[in-house]
């Protein structure tokens, strides 16, 4: 009988490493492509490296829940503002690793927003308290004075007489000045100069000198509320239900100049109010629920009014959830219930296919909050929200974003992250309710990582597969142990584990495991860090063969994965 000569072998490798597809199914994503890939950040050929975790700043802590966090930069020095459950705002100075108070409790409502007056002061709008400023060191209401009205006019003033207005009701203001002007001997007109902030009530108005007597004034102040605040072109502009008001140019307390003024937005495109405000790429931008408005060329004419060009760029996308808002590059990224969109001029399009099949596990109940990030010297989009994961519980999530490539990490049970410019790098900080953590900050301490690539046909989808072999690449610490739980996959399901890792086992004559203790009487492993390739038998079959890569060690580098099978049976 003539010898059964003995099956071909054949080989899969995968080397260039692209981004998650959630999209299609797993037997139908390009090898290329993960299903699922977790803490591990695709840069390219070759070169998937796990994320770092999270690290507490400094051990420092908030006093109370926080329900708002955001970066300004006052004088130079870079804080992150933290608005609280109970009403009271807290500071941490990034600089000096230092927490101080902005406001007590009961000083702020939910729905509180801020955004930066040059690099001069925080400006804070509160739906119920109104617009509020913060210097580093006092936090004034911007209640400024917004008309002197002349009571009297008095007589045989031969000059213009001096105006005193009352001082600020609160430490930190701005005190209010004023001139008059006079015209056949009475005062016919008061003139502010400074129209100030901190006063929470009228204040006095004493005309004094001049040579006459008799002429009387008082005041109205300005005070307003809002939902959303930028400064855009020299002014600032707060939104309140579908109008928007701005200040005079080159004034963030003049809210009724000349140039100051206000527009309701009346077209039809915006369905309900405003959402939210973004100041970006020479534009401002007013985000509804379903569309996008932009506000541009601003400029004064020679009677001192104020013109702007309003136009809508997107009549059908927009974003109910405005603290997933934020500037990338030359563009504007935001998140709404359906997708991940970017705004390039007047063009907005859709980033997110390869995350649709994550979209209706994320609880929009939850926030959704998100910036900026520079991983791996590269500067990285990051949204996180609460992911109602179907395998296990609900957890908190970030979806991340670069060169075209989506990726997930995990970095605890985070309820807000937002990104700060600190020490030439962006950064991005979080909280889980009263801590501060940075994120993707810790390269040392271990975390939980997922690779797991496409099922994939080898060349030939309607043969079955015998699995014999698998192997990957990968760089580990030299000083860390490495363990990674790995499965290979099929149509049908994964196989058992397989625990391969990157120390030595010693073994006697007798194949008797050899134990290793220091002088301590600890325990001794034996690393072997660097490149190595990691394989094992495999026992799976299948149409489609795949692999699921589990590992808790930090800082390790997937560099390839290889798999060896027979090609078996047709259908």
């Amino acid at each position: 009988m003539a010898q059964q000569s003995e099956q071909r072998k054949s080989y899969e490798v995968i080397k260039d490493f692209k981004g998650l597809n959630t999209k299609s199914n797993r037997t139908t994503i390009d090898k290329t492509e993960f299903a699922w890939i977790e803490n591990a950040m695709p840069i390219g050929l070759g070169n998937v490296k796990i994320v770092p975790t999270v690290s507490n700043v400094a051990n420092l802590s908030f006093s109370n829940t926080v329900v708002y966090l955001a970066s300004a930069n006052i004088n130079t020095t870079d804080y992150l503002i933290a608005v609280e459950q109970d009403g009271r705002c807290e500071y941490i100075n990034l600089t000096s690793n230092t927490k101080g108070n902005v406001a007590p409790a009961n000083t702020f409502t939910s729905g509180v927003q801020i955004s930066q007056w040059k690099n001069e002061r925080v400006l804070f709008i509160d739906p119920t308290n109104g617009y509020k400023t913060w210097d580093g060191t006092n936090l004034v209401n911007v209640g400024s004075v917004a008309n002197i009205n002349i009571t009297a006019g008095g007589s045989g003033y031969t000059s213009a007489p001096n105006v005193a207005i009352g001082a600020p009701n609160q430490t930190g203001g701005v005190q209010a000045t004023a001139t008059a002007s006079v015209t056949g001997n009475v005062v016919t007109g008061i003139t502010l100069t400074e129209r100030g902030s901190g006063y929470t009530s009228a204040p006095s108005v004493t005309i004094s000198g001049g040579g006459g007597n008799g002429a009387t004034a008082n005041a109205t102040l300005f005070s307003q509320s809002g939902t959303a605040i930028q400064s855009f072109s020299g002014r600032v502009w707060i939104a309140q239900d579908r109008t928007v008001y701005y200040s005079a140019s080159d004034k963030y307390n003049d809210f009724t100049s000349v140039s100051a003024g206000s527009i309701t937005l009346t077209d039809a495109t915006l369905h309900g109010v405003i959402v939210q405000l973004l100041s970006a790429n020479n534009f401002l931008y007013i985000f509804g629920d379903d569309s996008i408005n932009v506000f541009s060329d601003v400029r004064v004419t020679t009677t001192g009014t104020t013109l702007f060009t309003n136009t809508n760029v997107s009549a059908s996308v927009g974003t109910r959830l405005k603290y997933a808002v934020f500037p990338y590059f030359r563009s504007v990224l935001f998140m709404n219930e359906y997708g991940v969109y970017a705004l390039v001029g007047s063009t907005t399009s859709k980033l997110s296919d390869s995350l649709d099949g994550i979209f209706p596990y994320i609880d929009f109940t939850q926030n959704v909050t998100g910036g900026q990030v520079l991983l791996n010297n590269i500067l990285c989009a990051a949204f996180s929200f609460t992911y109602n994961d179907p395998a296990a519980t609900p957890r908190v999530i970030q979806a991340v974003f670069f060169e075209k490539k989506w990726f997930l990490t995990s970095q605890g049970t985070l309820t807000w992250i937002d990104s700060a410019p600190f020490g030439g790098k962006v950064n991005l900080y979080g909280t889980s309710g009263t801590d501060l953590k940075r994120l993707y900050a810790d390269s040392t301490s271990n975390i939980s990582s997922t690779i797991t690539t496409a099922l994939l046909p080898m060349g030939d989808p309607i043969r079955d597969k015998q699995a014999l072999k698998f192997a990957f690449e990968a760089t580990s610490p030299t000083d860390k142990v490495g363990t990674f739980n790995v499965t290979v996959d099929s149509e049908r399901g994964p196989s058992p584990t397989y625990t391969v890792y990157n120390f030595i086992t010693w073994y006697n004559n007798n194949l008797q495991t050899v134990g290793w203790t220091n002088n301590s009487s600890a325990s001794v492993v034996w690393v072997t860090g660097g490149y190595q390739l990691y394989k094992n038998d495999a026992q799976q079959w299948g149409k489609y063969l795949g692999l699921t890569i589990n590992a808790t060690s930090p800082a390790w580098v997937l560099h390839g994965i290889e798999f060896e099978h027979e090609l078996r049976a047709r259908f």
